[in-house]
């Protein structure tokens, strides 16, 4: 495989979750959200996935497969069945069913709050990818339209989750709750592994009919995040220059790290910042047409 070749773009993804502890857990500063907020705060982006997950690979959500953990929130606006070959339909089949197991376990610790209203129509993705590579693409980015186009929409959400997860751990008190968000972290790193590694395999095939490489569309994902989160370089694409790869000794980078190979962290804050598109945790947007749920997001919406 030609790596060599490939454009060299540092990129930034995003996805990140926070976790909730004990509902019963009391705050030991008023100004600080309590371990119950932090995980709590990860509600948001399990719903994000399992219902991208359950929907694209099954073509049904939680209201079919589990409608207790929705809590009678709405429906997801517009996500749909992905075309998906036998073996990627597996395994995105896993994942959703693995979200719906990660629902369950922070509803156990915590109470939680509905379903959030998520927005996973076409579009949504269509401008995500717009203000990625700075243009319109014509015709818009639909991520359920072919495999390719999934698993490239699919690198956006997992990774989010992940640098949350990690930001969020040291902040916890509670035995219980680092317990929990470790957990979920593994899980949440295994994903998007086998999401980037499938993207690796493909990295000079060309996305159609945008003949930009895979390469080039995970790069520029990556950038797009670092620039909505606000913080420096936390995301990095599939190919970086050999300076920020392992060791400073490859450009290959089918997982992103800092320059000890540590996975990067991320606020509540620069997380909404990226799953809003808004670049500010004010102003909801992008997934979240209505504004993430839970104390700490709230937080942002009022003030």
């Amino acid at each position: 495989m030609a790596v060599h070749h490939i454009p060299i773009i540092i990129s930034v993804l995003i996805i990140a979750s926070l976790p909730f502890t004990i509902a019963v857990e009391a705050k030991g500063n008023s100004s600080e959200p309590s371990d119950a907020d932090r995980i709590e705060f990860a509600l948001n982006l399990e719903y994000l996935e399992a219902e991208f997950f359950l929907y694209g690979a099954l073509g049904y959500g939680l209201d079919v497969v589990a409608p207790e953990l929705a809590g009678g929130g709405p429906a997801p606006i517009g996500a749909q069945l992905a075309a998906l070959s036998p073996l990627v339909r597996d395994l995105i089949s896993q994942f959703a069913y693995q979200e719906v197991g990660h629902l369950r376990a922070i509803k156990k610790e915590v109470k939680g709050f509905p379903r959030p209203v998520l927005d996973l129509r076409l579009g949504t993705f269509a401008r995500i990818m717009d203000s990625a590579f700075g243009r319109r693409l014509y015709p818009p980015f639909d991520p359920y339209a072919s495999e390719i186009n999934y698993l490239l929409a699919s690198y956006v959400i997992p990774y989010v989750g992940l640098t949350g997860y990690v930001g969020t751990n040291p902040q916890l008190q509670n035995t219980t709750s680092k317990r929990l968000v470790a957990g979920l972290l593994g899980v949440e790193s295994g994903q998007d592994a086998v999401i980037r590694t499938w993207l690796y395999e493909r990295l000079e095939v060309r996305v159609m009919p945008y003949r930009l490489t895979v390469a080039e569309f995970t790069n520029r994902i990556s950038v797009l995040r670092d620039r909505l989160g606000n913080a420096g370089v936390k995301d990095e694409g599939l190919v970086v220059p050999m300076a920020l790869g392992a060791e400073g000794r490859v450009v290959g980078n089918v997982l992103a790290g800092n320059n000890a190979s540590l996975s990067y962290d991320r606020t509540p804050e620069e997380i909404l910042r990226i799953v809003y598109g808004t670049g500010d945790a004010h102003i909801p947007g992008g997934f979240f047409p209505n504004g993430a749920s839970g104390a700490i997001a709230k937080s942002f919406l009022q003030s």
